[in-house]
């Protein structure tokens, strides 16, 4: 009997139907996602009436509570671990389980310590002035709000979902700009906005966090971060945070001109927070640069390789 009589015949390689191939196209994905939200968002809010009727409309950062707040991110978590498992079918290794703790506190020191050198910068200006101490701080809430809130929810959205994607089809700069661009203007909204906030927002943060995923491949360290940053920022220093007035640990005021403060809006407007957030980024580039791991758009890619998430 010959060899090729004892081989099995080559199996033919499986290829995925044209719809199939669509649904994990970049654009498809991010749809995808935003109508998962947009559902899962609706049976959350009808419980959430259902508990609690018409008081969360205007209910404080302070009276909100772990049961409002996880009402509030479960359509975020759940689309996302929708759109991972069953549409691109991969580990969400991005927030894997063995990462959660030393990328959380990683994020916590790197955002408390960031924020807290530009408290300094400005309180060496004078700009910053501390009165006393605060006792009657509640800190749950605000924590929930501003920490876990913000941290979890805006990170999976603006890192996790546009930035990644957007990088695995247009390439790490045009990711940069475009979720930076869509972070700073989530806060166009917010109570004192004003489109230099909202682009300062975008410069500091927007480009920050998404270089800080770009570099760390962990959606941990971009919530530690942005968790930090805000409760050091509102409960923690007792300064506005994106526009929303804080009552915090330190009884604190403000005074100078709107640049340097920040005015009404918060520190996050201060040219500052600018310049000191600037610097981190220019360093994570720097990093991403000499790693060789900026991804370049697709036409720009002969084997089309795409980032690998690790």
């Amino acid at each position: 009997m010959s060899e090729a009589e004892v081989l099995p015949p080559p199996v033919p390689p499986t290829v995925e139907p044209r719809w199939m191939r669509w649904m994990r196209s970049p654009a498809a994905r991010i749809a995808i996602f935003v109508v998962l939200l947009i559902v899962l968002g609706s049976v959350a809010r009808a419980i959430s009436h259902a508990i609690y009727g018409d008081s969360l409309k205007h209910l404080a950062f302070m009276d909100v509570t772990p049961l409002i707040e996880a009402l509030r991110l479960l359509p975020i978590v759940l689309a996302y671990w929708i759109l991972v498992r069953f549409v691109e079918r991969r580990r969400i290794a991005e927030l894997a389980p063995r990462k959660l703790v030393p990328h959380v506190l990683l994020g916590l020191a790197a955002g408390f310590a960031l924020f807290s050198a530009v408290v300094g910068v400005l309180w060496s200006f004078g700009a910053f002035t501390v009165s006393g101490i605060n006792h009657d701080v509640v800190w749950l809430g605000p924590i929930l709000v501003l920490g876990v809130g913000a941290g979890v929810g805006e990170e999976i959205i603006s890192r996790g979902v546009l930035f990644r994607i957007v990088e695995e089809g247009l390439g790490t700069w045009a990711a940069l700009l475009i979720s930076a661009a869509f972070f700073g203007g989530m806060h166009l909204g917010n109570p004192n906005a004003t489109t230099w906030s909202a682009l300062a927002i975008a410069l500091e943060a927007g480009l920050l966090f998404g270089l800080v995923y770009h570099v760390t491949r962990s959606l941990w360290v971009c919530m530690g971060m942005h968790a930090a940053w805000n409760v050091a920022q509102g409960p923690f220093y007792g300064i506005p945070v994106s526009g929303f007035d804080q009552h915090g640990l330190l009884a604190s005021h403000m005074q100078g001109p709107d640049w340097l403060t920040g005015g009404a809006f918060g520190a996050e407007a201060s040219v500052v927070a600018l310049a000191l957030c600037s610097i981190l980024t220019a360093v994570c580039l720097a990093v991403a640069i000499d790693r060789g791991s900026m991804v370049p758009p697709f036409w720009r890619r002969p084997n089309r390789h795409l980032p690998v998430t690790i």
